[in-house]
């Protein structure tokens, strides 16, 4: 089982880590588009619209590596005063039947959104904005694909400490 929540960890880190570089690819957008707002008094769509698209693609790529390092927003009434076994028993339960279904619902219904929207060749409805908005679609599908499987390696490691005699 250790082999498989190290190959999930791994999975993760590496989105992380391409995901890190789309904000550093965002930072420099924005920055160049202030300048050339602000110094030559006009901006372009495209630009805006690639802003959005980073801006969307990292906040969702990143769900899975941010669900990692618990750094998700959590509504904490008891689970802290829980002791170890207790709150891997919340994990474990809520992953199962709250975090894995809800991940499927999003998976399959936004794959048959960003689909259609590759059929049908869409594209931002802004003029001079951005072909392709089926890619940031499909992102929706990919971001929860990645938080799935950081679900299923938390889950994992839940079923470690239930099963574990020292806690």
């Amino acid at each position: 089982m250790q082999h498989i929540i190290n190959f999930l960890d791994w999975i993760g880190e590496k989105i992380g880590a391409i995901v890190s570089w789309i904000a550093v690819l965002l930072a420099i957008v924005i920055g160049v588009d202030v300048i050339i707002r602000y110094i030559f008094q006009f901006t372009y769509v495209w630009m805006i619209e690639i802003e959005i698209y980073l801006f969307g693609m990292m906040f969702l790529l990143a769900s899975g590596y941010t669900f990692k390092y618990e750094k998700h927003v959590r509504v904490d009434i008891f689970y802290t005063k829980l002791s170890k076994k207790g709150k891997a028993w919340v994990d474990l339960i809520g992953g199962a039947f709250l975090l894995v279904p809800w991940c499927y619902v999003v998976i399959v219904s936004s794959w048959y959104y960003g689909l259609s929207s590759f059929l049908i060749g869409e594209s931002s409805p802004q003029p001079g904005g951005l072909p392709a908005l089926y890619l940031l679609k499909f992102c929706i599908t990919l971001g929860f694909v990645f938080l799935l499987i950081q679900g299923v390696s938390h889950m994992l490691k839940s079923i470690q400490v239930i099963f574990n005699k020292d806690n």
